[in-house]
């Protein structure tokens, strides 16, 4: 009875054997073949025959075969009695396929090792590809030319680009497999929670967001999307970030400037209507007085119109000059340099300042933006130098040198501190740097306190100059 159970479980394991979809090998301890079944001999295209006579070491590539190897001589010394791994198959044709070896003792009167190995070219191909996938797209992160990072489900990073590093100032080996979090330990909580809602699969981005960090304050323009493997799950987050602080800090400028701009105007504006009201107004006043008292006593006429005439002509002269300082007709019909030269005299005679105006012979052409650049700049500079120098002379020179014209407005007076008055509330500096920058041109002013001023331009001549 016995005997026939024998018999039967081994009829039972021979048409298992032979039925596994797995190829199947039973080797002896040497690693030579004994059976194999016929899902082996498929598999590799080889017959029952050819198979056994080959050595276990022979069925795959030699790198393949001595890792193989190495595991089988410790499973023959006792160490292990079972290993598993993943390696390549020769088939009879040339073409190679991967399997999963897994490798057991199985327990006889004398000991034998069973071999099975189940086909994995498929799935293999499939992690080839989607790790050549990943590793284009870290190549794409690493060279694209705009700060990116890639990080995975728990914020450590994957693959960052140079422009990243760049913007950060950190070298790649100490971001690659850190955390953000580690990285970056001032990061708002807010972004932290953007993070999370990427990780669940939204893309959220920002135009302009500002970041508080420890003694300096940035702006940031990014986005988040998720990445997702092939299986559709999301394997992390890429993070595309822009630095604007630049940006924001010229918005920021220029919105001042425009600020002052719409002051300096108002306060024009003003200066026109204190002039107009406290000064011409009273004249003409006190003027139409004299008239009507005249008017009552004409025999007094003949005397007073000598006077009369004299003030008429004193009102419409400072008239003039009030209109010449919002728009010199001069300037147009003339040409800068002598409008310039005729504007210094007027100015010095209302002000009682004496102006020393030098200038070289014209013998070029100003272009308009030019000539009316140089024209508001000296303004700007007698206006200056007549409030707060303290002086009564004062030297104005335009020349032309190495195809550049220089305009200098020099005093000797109290002179001011020029970081102090830059970053005060007036207009005057930022308005003459700011026109001089719109002609390509460089201006230079050189003060001290109680050391005199020198405001010196030079803007470049174009060859229709000539």
């Amino acid at each position: 009875m016995e005997q026939v159970l024998q018999n039967a479980d081994a009829q039972l394991f021979c048409d298992v054997f032979n039925a596994s979809p797995i190829g199947i090998a039973v080797e002896n301890l040497e690693g030579q073949p004994l059976f194999v079944n016929p899902a082996l001999c498929q598999m590799l295209g080889f017959s029952d025959q050819e198979l056994r006579s080959k050595h276990c070491v022979q069925f795959s590539p030699p790198e393949d075969a001595e890792k193989d190897w190495a595991f089988f001589q410790q499973l023959r010394a006792g160490s292990i009695d079972r290993y598993q791994l993943e390696k390549r198959y020769f088939r009879r044709d040339g073409s190679m396929v991967w399997g999963r070896l897994s490798i057991s003792v199985l327990n006889s009167s004398s000991p034998l090792i069973i071999a099975m190995v189940e086909e994995i070219t498929d799935k293999k191909a499939a992690e080839e590809a989607l790790q050549a996938r990943e590793d284009l797209l870290k190549i794409f992160v690493k060279n694209v030319p705009v700060g990116v990072a890639m990080l995975d489900r728990d914020m450590r990073y994957l693959q960052v680009s140079d422009r990243w590093c760049a913007d950060y100032s950190i070298d790649r080996s100490q971001v690659l497999g850190r955390s953000d979090y580690e990285l970056f330990s001032d990061i708002p909580e807010r972004w932290k929670e953007m993070h999370k809602r990427a990780l669940a699969g939204e893309t959220l981005r920002a135009e302009e967001d500002r970041w508080d960090r420890k003694g300096s304050t940035a702006w940031i323009r990014w986005e988040l999307r998720p990445w997702r493997a092939p299986s559709g799950i999301v394997g992390g987050i890429l993070i595309f970030a822009e630095d604007i602080t630049h940006r924001k800090q010229m918005e920021e400028a220029i919105s001042s400037i425009s600020r002052k701009l719409i002051e300096s105007q108002e306060q024009e504006r003003a200066r026109i209507g204190r002039e107009l009201h406290d000064d011409i107004n009273q004249r003409l006043a006190l003027l139409a007085v004299e008239l009507e008292r005249l008017q009552d006593d004409p025999s007094e006429l003949r005397t007073h119109v000598q006077e009369l005439r004299k003030q008429l002509i004193e009102i419409s002269n400072d008239v003039q000059g009030l209109s010449h300082e919002l728009h010199s007709s001069k300037l147009e019909y003339l040409g800068a340099l002598r409008a310039m030269k005729g504007w210094c005299r007027e100015f010095g005679e209302r002000q009682g300042i004496q102006i020393e105006f030098k200038s070289f012979e014209a013998n070029i052409s100003l272009p308009r933006e030019i000539g009316l650049c140089l024209f508001r700049v000296l303004q700007e500079a007698l206006h200056n130098a007549a409030k707060y120098s303290g002086v009564k002379r004062i030297e104005v020179e335009v020349r032309e040198d190495s195809s550049e014209i220089h305009l200098l407005v020099s005093d000797l007076g109290r002179g001011f501190d020029l970081e102090t008055a830059t970053q005060g509330r007036g207009l005057g500096l930022t308005s003459m740097q700011e026109r001089v920058r719109l002609i390509n041109g460089i201006i230079e002013i050189q003060s001290k306190p109680m050391g005199g001023t020198i405001v010196n331009v030079r803007v470049p001549l174009t060859s229709e100059c000539r």
